[in-house]
């Protein structure tokens, strides 16, 4: 079904050559790059055209208002990615924060808390008193 409709959409607009800055390694960089979706002016979607076409979009569903900004689905993807055991770090990357500190400063709350080490010190206090100092 996908697919199909992707099909179609091609045909009826090919992909769009954009120059784009291409930030993915460390110097920055202008390339060209075949957009499948474009501004019926064959300009890239920006944030703003994105929030445009997903008030439009929202109201067509019938979806409430509050809270369903599209700001919203960014907090939707980075929770899916945390609650299924991805990587602070890869989370990071996904989300294209510039340090792992935003990252962490805004969805600590959402990692699982039974991951999260309580008592690391009195565990290994313990376990030297034992004679196995290593945690597991």
């Amino acid at each position: 079904m996908v697919d199909e409709a992707l099909r179609c959409h091609v045909g009826e607009f090919p992909p769009v050559e954009v120059e784009l800055l291409d930030i993915t390694q460390r110097q920055t960089r202008r390339r060209l790059v075949p957009l499948l979706f474009t501004t019926t002016r064959g300009n890239p979607f920006t944030d703003r055209t994105w929030s445009a076409e997903w008030v439009k979009w929202r109201e067509r569903a019938d979806w409430p208002k509050e809270h369903g900004g599209f700001h919203a689905l960014r907090h939707f993807f980075a929770t899916t990615l945390i609650t299924n055991r991805a990587d602070p770090k890869e989370v990071q990357q996904a989300l294209r924060h510039r340090t792992l500190q935003i990252t962490l400063e805004t969805y600590v709350h959402f990692w699982p808390r039974r991951e999260r080490r309580r008592g690391v010190v009195g565990e290994m206090l313990r376990r030297a008193s034992a004679g196995t100092p290593e945690l597991s």
